[in-house]
């Protein structure tokens, strides 16, 4: 399929798919304020609903606008982040909080300029939150939208490793004019390719443009691109990293060097990975050979 063979249609197919397969998520519901969505979005990064639904909830819970995070300590954020990896991520939303709070009047900013400012946001979350938030008609291109219009205009099973300008400019040629349809377009490509255009095991006879799928109608042929490896897990430095700051995270205490020291026998490793959290600011190094989270020197520890 190109793009003069009929966006309308194209359109048509999946938001009527979209209109009775959506998931009923929170941060999609009318009631969800902009901080929320944002919050959705960061979390959301490389890191499925499944395990974001229950840390959001308790986050919106605790700190139901970036105001009240803005006024706790960093580690705090770090804390309640959890298991959903790459805690960066926290430390940027309770930065990009404190902003809020300072420069925005305690309101996340409705323009893409404005958003682009925020520590930890990105051009797909600033367009995001753009348009899921305020109904601005924007080009919201995850990881999910590239795989869906690269097999069904492209005709290729995968899209490249990083967005190309091609790429970027097919899909804002594909965004609906008016606002509202544009915004249900976005969500509903990012949830096609969720749910039924999936990178592994794609549904392709559930697929509501199955008869317009490039890539289907070709035969779906193979990947022919670079080599696309999966991360490994078990003994990486990521691991140990993890291991180490959920130890911090359980305790409301300053932790003794001794007791990260029994999380890993190799001295090397272990020793990398904990001057790699402090240097990325995670982990707080404290009087007496001890460490917490981010601020802890601050809440009076000695």
């Amino acid at each position: 399929m190109s793009v003069g063979a009929g966006p309308e249609r194209l359109h048509a197919r999946v938001l009527e798919w979209y209109s009775h397969a959506a998931r009923d998520l929170p941060w999609r519901s009318p009631e969800a304020s902009p901080w929320g969505i944002l919050v959705s979005e960061v979390m959301l990064q490389q890191t499925p609903v499944a395990r974001v639904l229950p840390v959001w909830l308790e986050w919106l819970g605790r700190w139901p606008t970036p105001v009240d995070l803005a006024k706790e300590p960093p580690g705090e954020a770090v804390r309640a982040w959890g298991r959903l990896g790459y805690p960066r991520r926290a430390l940027r939303l309770h930065a990009a909080a404190i902003t809020i709070a300072a420069e925005h009047d305690g309101q996340v900013p409705s323009n893409e300029e404005d958003l682009l400012s925020l520590a930890g946001v990105g051009a797909y979350t600033a367009a995001a939150v753009a348009t899921f938030a305020y109904g601005h008609r924007t080009t919201v291109v995850d990881t999910n939208v590239r795989r869906v219009l690269a097999r069904a205009v492209g005709g290729e099973e995968h899209a490249p490793p990083s967005p190309t300008r091609v790429e970027l400019a097919l899909a804002s040629s594909l965004v609906p004019e008016e606002p509202d349809r544009a915004r249900t377009w976005s969500v509903a490509t990012m949830e096609l390719g969720a749910l039924v255009c999936t990178a592994r095991a794609p549904r392709c006879d559930d697929c509501p443009i199955r008869g317009e799928c490039a890539w289907r109608l070709a035969g779906r042929p193979p990947y022919a691109g670079p080599a696309r490896r999966g991360q490994a897990w078990h003994g990486t430095d990521r691991q140990l990293r993890g291991a180490l700051l959920q130890l911090l995270r359980d305790s409301t205490d300053p932790v003794p060097r001794a007791d990260l020291e029994a999380l890993s026998p190799n001295d090397l490793q272990r020793e990398r990975c904990l001057d790699s959290l402090v240097s990325d600011g995670l982990v707080e190094p404290l009087p007496g050979d001890r460490f917490g989270l981010p601020g802890a020197g601050a809440a009076g520890w000695r």
